[in-house]
């Protein structure tokens, strides 16, 4: 965590990996251990996007900013980190909107969210978590390297590790990016996150 507050985790991913359950499970670790957090609904261009982290924000007691539908997402971002610094929180997390590494255009709106939060609060973001889905094979390569080129990602949410998926692809990421593996989702309810676990994860896949 930052040594001045918020911490701010901006988290990023395509569509379908998971992301905002995988932000919903962060924010519910980050509480359970006593952490104060703030929410920022910053996909505004998916249609119930930010209702889904409304959602979230209400189950778990924790408060969201939002913008509305279409709205720049750079600014709702600025409008969160606002609030943050205001109410004393101790952790920010920045939802952004599920895109394809191959959309230039979107890639480049990620590099602008991340300079805003960085004007706003000294070293933000401090962590840029990527969220992927363990299923997805050699493609979580190519999209790790286009994340890690638009917004240097410094860490990997590996979303739905259940089930009889095993995601070896964390050790191509690893040997193509040195980026590290951080939490796993292991279920699909808000306290299924875990802190990665190297030993456990070679057990598990050589596991008959």
């Amino acid at each position: 965590m930052a040594a001045s507050k918020p911490t701010v985790v901006l988290v990023v991913g395509i569509n379908g990996a998971g992301k905002t359950t995988s932000v919903a499970k962060i924010a519910k670790s980050l509480k359970d251990d006593g952490r104060s957090v703030l929410l920022a609904a910053a996909d505004t261009f998916r249609a119930g996007a930010v209702a889904q982290l409304e959602t979230w924000s209400r189950r778990l007691g924790v408060d969201l900013v939002k913008g509305a539908q279409g709205a720049d997402p750079a600014a709702v971002a600025f409008d969160a980190a606002d609030a943050a610094i205001a109410r004393g929180v101790d952790v920010l997390l920045v939802d952004t909107a599920g895109r394809l590494h191959t959309q230039d255009n979107l890639m480049r709106q990620l590099t602008k969210i991340r300079n805003v939060l960085a004007k706003k609060i000294p070293g933000a973001p401090h962590e840029i978590l990527l969220v992927l889905d363990a299923t997805s094979g050699q493609n979580a390569v190519l999209q790790a390297t286009a994340f890690k080129a638009a917004c240097d990602v410094s860490g990997i949410f590996l979303a739905k590790l259940d089930g009889t998926a095993k995601g070896g692809i964390v050790v191509a990421i690893r040997d193509a990016l040195d980026v590290p593996v951080k939490l796993v989702g292991v279920g699909e309810t808000p306290d299924d996150v875990q802190p990665f676990d190297p030993d456990r994860f070679v057990e598990a896949m050589f596991a008959a």
